[in-house]
């Protein structure tokens, strides 16, 4: 078993619904700011740069640069774990120039991670009918639930474009907070999820990698939590022949920290507006999203579009994440398996 916190955790993000005051999470650029990010995203759309390969010189900041620096620092790394930007107006820009504006925002963030096996950058989460009852589907493709999980980075940044009709509000819970309050009620159950559990890969993975990980949900490290959880995709990996089985014990603690999280009193929910920047530290937050009904005019559907981040000042994590993480080192670490060669910043979703 891994190493459990000598005691309560304590700290900003170890929060629930009723400590935080209403949009306090919300920076709100000046015009001055907007029209420095815009810009420099027509700058860089035009330039005929690679948008992959975005670095922060390719996208200066200088009146913005160090308030969105300072903001992903002190609320995202070391605060409540997650912040919205707003100001932004995707109407006023070309589908490449939102991308170069994203990507270029994300530099002065963290490193940019592969999302998929075919090395996209720029994710889109988007509805494209696939099911989540499908093994190999990832539920960011379906209208659906997603329920609450983390992402394979550091940090995951998103972009709303246009948002839906009805639906697909983004939902938080502290997975600290989760693990205090199992500690509490049942504290043989929150031990249980410091034991290992496998995770499907979803068939995301390199030559020489198992189709699932092994990684407990709840980790302690160098006086820092970190929470990785996907339960639909533990469930899954059970398909696997090799693939450890659950214990009652983990099947018992996964229910009760789910169930918590479904309590109005622990998570949060936040509707996007066109044009907000979300950024959530995957390491103290879990996050969902809504069922949503869609528009049924092409160009309204709901799209966001996602990076996933690297920061350099990002907290130490345990050995054992390399085997999702690729490495443990931050500033290069997670995403999935591929050569940068094939990265990608695709403009559409697909």
């Amino acid at each position: 078993m891994a190493p459990l916190p000598p005691g309560t955790i304590e700290g900003p993000a170890t929060w629930r619904a009723a400590d935080l005051a209403p949009n306090e999470w919300v920076s709100v650029l000046s015009d001055a700011e907007v029209v420095e990010v815009e810009e420099a995203a027509r700058t860089l759309a035009a330039s005929g740069t690679a948008l992959a390969a975005v670095k922060p010189e390719d996208f200066p900041l200088p009146t913005a640069g160090a308030r969105l620096r300072q903001v992903l620092r002190d609320e995202v790394l070391g605060g409540r774990g997650f912040a919205v930007i707003r100001g932004l107006d995707p109407a006023r820009l070309s589908r490449r120039e939102a991308a170069a504006a994203f990507l270029g925002l994300g530099a002065h963030w963290g490193a940019a991670r592969p999302q998929n096996a075919a090395g996209h950058i720029l994710g889109h989460v988007k509805d494209l009918g696939r099911s989540g009852d499908d093994p190999t589907a990832r539920l960011y493709q379906t209208h659906e639930r997603q329920t609450y999980h983390t992402d394979s980075c550091d940090v995951v940044g998103l972009l709303c474009l246009t948002p839906a009709k009805a639906g697909g509000r983004s939902s938080l819970v502290s997975s600290v907070a989760l693990y205090n309050e199992m500690r509490r009620r049942r504290p043989e159950l929150a031990a249980a999820l410091f034991e290992p559990v496998a995770t499907d890969r979803r068939g995301e993975y390199a030559a020489g990698e198992r189709p699932w990980f092994e990684i407990p949900v709840f980790n302690w490290f160098e006086g820092a939590f970190a929470g990785i959880y996907q339960r639909q995709y533990i469930e899954s990996a059970q398909r696997f022949e090799g693939a450890p089985r659950l214990s009652t014990a983990q099947v018992e603690a996964l229910d009760l920290m789910d169930a918590l999280a479904e309590d109005a009193a622990f998570h949060l929910e936040i509707d996007f507006a066109p044009g907000d920047v979300q950024l959530v530290n995957n390491h103290v937050l879990f996050h969902d999203r809504t069922a949503f009904e869609d528009w049924p005019e092409p160009e309204r559907r709901r799209h966001l579009l996602r990076l996933w981040l690297a920061p350099a000042e990002a907290q130490a994590l345990p050995p054992v994440f390399a085997e999702r993480f690729g490495s443990v080192t931050p500033g290069l670490r997670g995403g999935i398996t591929v050569p940068p060669e094939r990265w990608s910043a695709p403009l559409e979703a697909g």
